[in-house]
């Protein structure tokens, strides 16, 4: 999205890999936004609990395999019950009543999509899933846009697998992308509650597109880009 951004690694030997929701929303809006330019972007995330580590996957399994058998099992990992449940709050909260992971995305998106003018709204959510994470994206922009190109620019997109299909089934879901590098769109269609408004649905491997492979990939486009630097490093 913004391997340019790496000629400035040298200063600090630093480079930031972004939080796992952020990445895979801004791979998909950067060629939404350089098409029609975003304006404002409201993002609902329903998050794996292994975003939380091993621990909270134990506590997924632990809790239940004990609801299965009448036991119980007090929360650890989480504020609340994960299992069979939903639990809207991922990270510290911040003074103005965001979550610190909420936070994490505004500032991130802007930062990384190169453009302080966007306007971004982030509600994160912790659902019982073990790997995978999804999300709804509701994007205004600056020009009109349809759907049908929307359609061509996710199939031109480099990391975007586009799935959408209107019939039962015809999207993905984060078991689905369990395991897989891309980021997966479905669900695209028209926002009719804005000016030039489009939403989609987003999925990607949480610990690949959103972690590892992203690290992989940035040190891939160093090495390309500034070969001899980064080795001298």
């Amino acid at each position: 999205v913004n391997a340019p951004a790496l000629k400035d690694y040298a200063k600090r030997n630093i480079i930031a890999n972004p939080n796992c929701s952020t990445i895979q929303m801004v791979v998909a809006l950067k060629p939404l936004h350089e098409e029609a330019g975003i304006k404002r972007v409201v993002v609902s995330t329903y998050q794996s609990v292994s975003g939380g580590g091993k621990e909270a996957m134990d506590e997924l399994y632990d809790q239940t395999k004990a609801l299965y058998v009448n036991d119980h099992k007090d929360p650890m990992k989480f504020t609340k019950r994960i299992a069979f449940n939903v639990i809207p709050h991922i990270d510290v909260f911040m003074d103005d009543g965001n979550t610190k992971e909420e936070w994490k995305m505004i500032q991130e998106t802007k930062k990384i999509m190169g453009d302080e003018s966007i306007a971004v709204a982030a509600n994160c959510v912790r659902v019982p899933t073990f790997v995978g994470h999804g999300e709804f994206v509701n994007v205004e922009f600056n020009k009109p846009i349809d759907v049908e190109t929307v359609y061509e620019i996710f199939e031109d997109a480099e990391g975007i697998v586009l799935a959408d299909r209107r019939e039962d089934g015809g999207y993905v879901t984060p078991a689905e992308c369990a395991g897989e590098d891309g980021v997966y769109i479905s669900r695209v269609k028209k926002d009719e509650s804005v000016e030039n408004g489009i939403s989609f649905w987003c999925v990607s491997d949480n610990l690949r597109k959103g972690a590892a492979l992203n690290a992989v990939q940035i040190a891939e486009a160093l090495i390309e880009d500034f070969g001899l630097q980064a080795k001298a490093a």
